[in-house]
Order: structure tokens, then sequence, then C-alpha cells
């Protein structure tokens, strides 16, 4: 097998802080440096449980090794949104409630899925996939 799982999501953003907030308290994903010579105020890498850095958040004058435009908070290109496999639904419900924050709730249940979309401080849209167990 070629691909192992996916690595990353590069987001980049004029909302460093409120971005990395909302992936911390929403999703319980810790912020922490990237690795240097990026600055704190340049770069916050989002990780989770397991210690996998799983979104590289990005200042708009970060340096990049491969530049091309960007425009933080319109929609994101050709890709459509970026999905999170997650636990706790009543809990990121609770939670976006909480935000005030508008989503979107869709039930699969032959296939034992429920979603939250939800779009980021960036317009990025956010499926937050719950599989039943």
């Amino acid at each position: 097998m070629i691909v192992q799982r996916l690595d990353h999501v590069n987001i980049i953003t004029d909302r460093l802080s409120e971005t990395a907030r909302l992936y911390s308290e929403l999703l319980d994903l810790e912020e922490r440096d990237g690795p240097p010579p990026l600055q704190p105020d340049q770069v916050r890498w989002m990780y989770d449980k397991n210690d996998i850095a799983i979104l590289h958040l990005n200042s708009v004058d970060c340096p990049r090794a491969y530049d091309r435009s960007v425009a933080p908070g319109s929609e994101t290109g050709a890709i459509h949104h970026v999905a999170l496999r997650c636990g706790d639904f009543d809990e990121v419900v609770k939670r976006l409630d909480a935000r005030d924050a508008d989503y979107t709730i869709n039930d699969l249940s032959a296939v034992g899925l429920r979603q939250i979309f939800t779009a980021d401080p960036n317009n990025v849209l956010l499926e937050l996939n719950f599989f039943s167990e």
C-alpha cells in the first residue's frame, strides 16, 4: 500500500489564535509550536491524542516551501471539506451550541454514521464523523 494515512491538513489564516483556539476547544486538539525556524506567531500545530500533528495552521506571512496564492476566509479552492473521525457526538454538539456556531447534522444510520458539518474561522468546511461502535 502506498498511502498509509492522511498526514495533515494545512490551513493558512489571518486569524491564527482564533483558529487554534477553535480546534483546541471544540475537538480537544493540543496546540503546539511548529519546528524551528518557524515562529509561534506564524505557525501553530494541532496534535491529536496519539501525538500526531494533524493540522498545521500558518499565518499569511509564514514562510512556505511551496508558495501559492490563497485567500483566507474564502472558499477552499478545489478542496470541498476536511473530514475528521471523532468521538463523543453529544459533547461536540454542546461545544458548538456554547459557541453559537452554525452547524448541520446528517444521520446516515444505514452505515452507523452521524455527521456534523460546520466551518472554522477561515470558512474551511469541517465534516466531523461519528461512527457507532
